[in-house]
């Protein structure tokens, strides 16, 4: 129960990874709130959840890619729950493609939702967070991120930006007790991983030292790590889940 009493706020909470990190935070004892960006078909099962483990979660429903209508919603949950001790900005898009084909559209969605919207979010709970000398924001960037991937440059471009978004954000706000990491996960076994071709994938686990992908739950299990105060002194750091792939 590493997290008994806490608030939460998780992007994406829906399904894969946020789903995955919703659930372990509930296990630990916090109360979630959960971002999406329509309702939900998890929802019920995650209220449920929630109850077996004698906590709540509540569904917040947000384009991301809108800047007023998340700001507002952001707002409303954090003056429903009184204040959030943990911020999980998880949500992201993907709209693949060779950067000389890309569209400006498909540049500029990728980078509203996984780069813009996460600055909006920590705009309202950081500010809150710093006023109450306390709170845990953990950004979900990825190992396309660090070493960039072909025909992902919107993508890659949006995860390297969490990385100094995180690192400048983290000595903002250090001095008034507000802790801020990122997590970069590498090749995770997600419906969204699953729907690609067995050959590419088998080609992935081949660069990966430890020889398998990770799961859903050794990513939010490091999530958990940052949220708690087991990790009291870990602040401006990028955590790699990838099996040693980025080494």
């Amino acid at each position: 129960m590493l997290l008994e009493g806490k608030k939460a706020f998780v992007t994406g909470s829906s399904r894969g990874i946020g789903r995955t990190i919703a659930e372990t935070l509930m296990e630990n004892g916090a109360e979630v709130w959960g971002l999406c960006s329509h309702p939900s078909a998890a929802k019920a099962d995650l209220e449920s959840f929630a109850s077996s483990h004698n906590t709540k979660f509540h569904e917040v429903c947000a384009d991301a890619g809108k800047a007023e209508e998340l700001t507002a919603a952001v707002k409303a949950a954090l003056e429903a729950s009184g204040g959030f001790d943990v911020l999980v900005n998880n949500a992201g898009i993907t709209k693949d493609g060779l950067s000389f084909r890309m569209s400006l559209e498909d540049w500029q969605s990728v980078i509203n939702v996984n780069l813009t919207a996460v600055f909006l979010i920590c705009q309202v709970v950081s500010y809150d967070m710093i006023h109450r000398k306390s709170g845990s924001i953990i950004n979900m960037s990825s190992i396309s991120g660090i070493h960039g991937e072909a025909g992902q440059v919107n993508y890659s471009s949006s995860k390297a930006g969490l990385i100094g978004y995180t690192k400048a954000l983290a000595k903002e706000v250090g001095s008034r007790g507000v802790r801020v990491n990122a997590v970069a996960p590498g090749y995770i076994d997600t419906e969204m991983t699953q729907k690609v071709p067995e050959k590419i994938r088998d080609e992935w686990v081949k660069a990966i030292p430890m020889r398998r992908a990770g799961t859903t739950k050794e990513v939010a299990d490091c999530v958990l790590f940052l949220a708690s105060d087991l990790s009291a002194y870990v602040s401006g750091q990028v955590l790699g889940v990838d099996g040693g792939m980025g080494a």
